[in-house]
């Protein structure tokens, strides 16, 4: 098995991640993936906010954590997928994504998200500071090609920063919480159809 935890540094705070999620557009009747799931920081305070989570999770213990955790706590809006999330076929209705995955995967699952024949409505990542900084198409910052390819489609920003003393084990490099949603989305999403 692919090995997701290379740099990944989960969220201390379950209190946080509600925070994190009430800076979203996340709505109650959303399906929401989250990637890099871990043992279920993000997964709870979600599973509170959102019609139904996808949890991907690649490792065989944390994902047998994580279930532990989720029927202690009685939720039952959340199905575990154990598998690499490159691997993992998107969903063909409209759905957002909210995740703090492994920081040597953003640039490949934004890719994944992006490039599908159903790109998400949103999408919000925990992502390192530089490389989001490359996704936002302004003059004060380099914008990448991925950046450029993000923002033909998405209004991209940089919601909020994190501290190091926020995660698990505190990364080495700055940290925020970046948004990312499509031009002209219906607030009742029917969703739009956008050019690929």
């Amino acid at each position: 098995m692919r090995n997701y935890k290379l740099s990944q540094h989960f969220l201390r705070s379950p209190r946080l991640a509600l925070i994190l999620i009430g800076h979203s557009n996340l709505k109650k009747r959303d399906l929401v993936i989250e990637i890099g799931a871990g043992s279920g920081v993000i997964t709870s305070a979600l599973s509170k906010r959102v019609n139904k989570v996808i949890a991907i999770e690649p490792d065989h213990k944390t994902a047998a954590k994580l279930k532990e955790n989720l029927e202690k706590h009685n939720i039952t809006n959340v199905e575990v997928v154990e598998q690499d999330f490159r691997d993992f076929v998107l969903p063909t209705e409209p759905y957002k994504v909210f995740s703090n995955p492994p920081f040597h995967l953003s640039s490949v699952i934004l890719h994944q998200l992006i490039e599908s024949t159903n790109p998400p409505e949103a999408i919000y990542l925990i992502l390192q500071k530089q490389f989001a900084l490359k996704l936002l198409n302004n003059t004060r910052h380099y914008t990448s090609q991925l950046g450029f390819q993000l923002t033909h489609n998405y209004d991209t920003k940089i919601r909020l920063p994190l501290k190091p003393t926020d995660f698990t084990p505190p990364p080495g490099v700055p940290c925020v919480f970046f948004e990312a949603k499509l031009h002209n989305l219906p607030e009742h999403s029917q969703r739009a159809i956008i050019d690929s």
